[in-house]
């Protein structure tokens, strides 16, 4: 298959690169200095078990994914609509377009600009960009995408390629779960700049956590989103897989980058006001990041 990455950050290189280990055509269309690394060497692929440079295509262009049979969606949830006007015009009438972001509200969004189907796809990856062109694994991989013509195709394709893949009749409450665990983990983490390990081991946070997720699961019930009930386990579980994980808040911050916590605890936050529940520990963790985001500024 010809695939496409659009927005190529620490998600999509990740799953760039376990494709084209796979021996798909990849193309990243990612930031400049990306581009350039991965033109003058290849993409950088470091996981636990091995590190090795792969080939790929790479462009800042969304012309890049012309003729793609499959468009996997990884921009920031901030830039939306505008990648979304951006690659409209060079979609092929038949590709299928998988959004994989943060937040639950971004395939209806880029479904709106596009005009067309998108499959929304709950992410289960933890990576980071180590450097240009530089891709470093940390743990788990799985996706969840929901249902459409393409599903099974491409869902055999990345299950033979090494990725764990499912096709759910209930994504949504797979973004969800997702949502909920990005609430408790990224601005917690983002705050101190502290790995997911050491955080959670910090008397007083698994408190404030089961907190987040209590106002998260009132809100998602509030809006009829079916959400298993061990969620808190999974929560509270997550950080003894990955303990030194950073968030993608924590790595934004870090990089003085506007983060996306608009679209995780300051969604709850908003949901829940106009539902009438009051999610006070989202609330301040928006605040907070915002202040912070402000100070970066200056």
């Amino acid at each position: 298959m010809k695939i496409a990455i659009m927005g190529a950050g620490a998600v999509g290189c990740y799953y760039g690169a376990m494709l084209a280990r796979a021996g798909h055509a990849v193309t990243l269309i990612t930031r400049p200095q990306h581009v350039r690394a991965i033109e003058e060497r290849g993409l950088v692929f470091e996981t636990r078990a091995f590190t090795e440079t792969l080939s790929a295509e790479a462009t800042t262009e969304a012309a890049g994914m012309t003729a793609a049979d499959a468009v996997l969606f990884c921009v920031k949830s901030g830039d939306t609509e505008q990648a979304g006007r951006e690659m409209a015009p060079y979609l092929d009438a038949e590709a299928a377009v998988l959004c994989l972001q943060n937040g639950v509200d971004n395939a209806e969004r880029l479904q709106a600009v596009l005009g067309r189907p998108v499959l929304p796809t709950a992410v289960y990856v933890a990576s980071e960009m180590a450097g240009p062109g530089h891709v470093r694994h940390h743990g788990r991989g799985e996706l969840v995408i929901g249902p459409g013509p393409s599903s099974a195709t491409i869902a055999d394709a990345f299950r033979q390629a090494g990725i764990k893949t499912e096709i759910s009749d209930n994504v949504v409450g797979a973004l969800w779960t997702k949502l909920i665990v990005n609430c408790a983990y990224n601005a917690l983490s983002a705050i101190p700049q502290l790995p997911y390990g050491r955080m959670i081991a910090v008397d007083g946070v698994r408190a404030c956590m089961a907190d987040i997720v209590a106002e998260c699961l009132a809100v998602a019930r509030g809006s009829g989103i079916r959400v298993d009930d061990d969620v808190l386990d999974v929560v509270m579980g997550l950080a003894a897989g990955m303990p030194d994980q950073s968030s993608s808040t924590a790595q934004d911050l870090a990089r003085g980058k506007t983060t996306e916590i608009d679209h995780l605890n300051g969604y709850v936050m908003r949901t829940g006001a106009a539902l009438g529940i009051a999610t006070p520990a989202n609330r301040l963790l928006t605040a907070i990041v915002k202040l912070m985001e402000e100070s970066a500024r200056t």
